[in-house]
């Protein structure tokens, strides 16, 4: 597999959707670089993978099945 390829990504419809639900409106296009600058700063992306192996390679027993 390609060492570059992206796994998961969040796109600016998205957001959006998000901002309707949360807002009952679109964000202006400051506040979405807003949310572009600090979005990385909310996840613990290298404990989400641990998680994954965790659950669905170490020990895929205890996986949930999709």
């Amino acid at each position: 597999m390609r060492k570059n390829k992206i796994i998961y990504s969040i796109n600016i419809e998205d957001v959006q959707n998000v901002a309707q639900q949360e807002l009952g409106r679109d964000l202006t296009d400051k506040e979405l670089k807003i949310v572009e600058d600090k979005i990385g700063d909310q996840f613990d992306w290298f404990e989400g993978i641990v998680s994954v192996i965790e659950m669905h390679i170490k020990h895929p027993e205890h996986a949930q099945s999709n």
